[in-house]
């Protein structure tokens, strides 16, 4: 045994070294086309036995109807010609299986995880409830009631509010404005949903994303269940932007809180800024350190939490930052906002804050990086763009050479006050 005596004592006064990160190993995964014009992306190495699989549907609520689009995805696999929802759910119980439904603007996402063992028979039971689904009307009543009820207790809500008027100024006289109201509820139609079902997941497979350690034969008979699809559904969304610019605040008498949104058009991954300008966004709002955490947060005490983020889809992207604060807080926090941006349009980051972010954001991107899993998602994120796993090497040559200077060009460029679409309500 060794000696207690001969190991060297640590010494807790000295922090650990800390070494720069020079360079991730993306994986890409394996891909295969399928018969009907859909790709298959397959992800394994995996260290446990694990598994899942991902359908992507031109399926997303700006897909036509939104009511349809919503139904749908709610009851997609909740009664087929030969088994109940309760006997479909209990036959995903029994294999170990979990299944999930994302529904987005332009997009539908199903998702299933089950043992390695067990995925195929997992997704086979899946894949018979889809193409045989009824749709039962006592399951859409059900489900109509369940949607009203929640509706009516988030418009209660000013954060909900707030998110639902912003989306309606920004994305003006587009289909990603249409909002379901409550009234809408009622008019949910089966026959409706049922053709929404057959022409945006029958015929409108886009990408489907697999992981876990398979044999080749295992990956051929999914592979033969998948091309029962047809990929005829087409988005032919044109978007072009007549965004708001004003200010409009949403009174609500008996609300303490004011939920804050404030933002304007920007891009999405394909523009050459965005890269830069999400270095920039981390710095204003995107991480717990943040100038508006720092401010509105910690000095002012006004929220006990604010961020600003960039979303996106394959269409567009804009730039928010959403708050929830006191109500006699509100025009105070728009001051402070404000002097935030001024802040990075007159005055250079320094050194040791752009150094913080950016083994911040280098950390982030290593944590997003870690295991198959991690590694199919971040490909799955800018396969959509028509990118690759190239684009997060450039982010790293990004985050690397980005200079003070080229954070102040982005800031007067893009956070200008009276760009911006301002939304309250409280």
């Amino acid at each position: 045994m060794t000696n207690p005596a001969n190991i060297e004592r640590l010494n807790r006064k000295i922090p650990p070294n800390i070494n720069s990160i020079e360079q991730i190993n993306f994986i890409a995964p394996e891909q295969y086309s399928l018969v009907n014009g859909a790709r298959l992306f397959w992800q394994h190495g995996l260290q446990n036995n694990t598994s899942k699989i991902e359908l992507h549907f031109a399926a997303g609520v700006a897909i036509g109807d939104p009511l349809s689009a919503t139904f749908c995805a709610g009851l997609l696999i909740n009664g087929s010609e030969n088994r109940n929802a309760r006997q479909i759910q209990n036959a995903l119980d029994q294999v170990g299986a979990y299944y999930d439904v994302s529904l987005g603007q332009l997009t539908a996402v199903v998702t299933i995880y089950a043992l390695n063992q067990h995925l195929l028979e997992a997704y086979q039971i899946f894949h018979q409830a889809l193409f045989s689904a009824i749709f039962p009307q006592k399951e859409l009543d059900q489900l109509i009631r369940e949607r009203q009820e929640k509706f009516k207790i988030n418009e209660q809500k000013v954060s909900f509010l707030a998110q639902r008027l912003f989306q309606k100024e920004l994305l003006a006289k587009t289909n990603f404005a249409k909002l379901l109201e409550l009234e809408d509820f009622s008019k949910a139609k089966r026959e409706d949903i049922k053709t929404f079902h057959e022409q945006h997941y029958l015929k409108g497979l886009k990408n489907v994303f697999l992981v876990g350690d398979f044999t080749p034969e295992l990956v051929t008979q999914l592979e033969l269940l998948l091309n029962d699809y047809r990929c005829d559904s087409k988005q032919n969304i044109t978007f072009e932007w007549h965004a708001s610019k004003s200010a409009i605040h949403l009174e609500q008498n008996s609300a303490l809180q004011s939920a804050i949104r404030i933002g304007r058009p920007l891009f999405n991954k394909t523009h050459p800024d965005y890269l830069d300008f999400c270095i920039l966004n981390t710095i204003l709002g995107d991480y717990f350190g943040s100038r508006l955490m720092s401010n509105i947060r910690e000095d002012k005490g006004f929220t006990y939490g604010i961020g600003s983020h960039i979303v996106e889809n394959n269409t567009f992207g804009y730039f928010v930052i959403g708050t929830e604060v006191g109500v006699n807080n509100r025009i105070a926090t728009f001051e402070e906002i404000q002097k935030e941006f001024k802040r990075l349009q007159t005055d250079l980051v320094s050194e040791e804050e752009l150094g913080l972010v950016k083994s911040y954001l280098l950390g982030q991107l290593l944590k997003s990086a870690d295991g198959p899993y991690a590694m199919l998602d971040l490909y799955a994120n800018v396969y959509t763009y028509g990118l690759d796993l190239n684009f997060y090497d450039q982010y790293i040559k990004a985050i690397k050479k980005i200079e003070p200077q080229r954070l102040r060009s982005l800031a007067q460029q893009y956070l200008n006050w009276d760009e911006m679409l301002i939304i309250s309500a409280g």
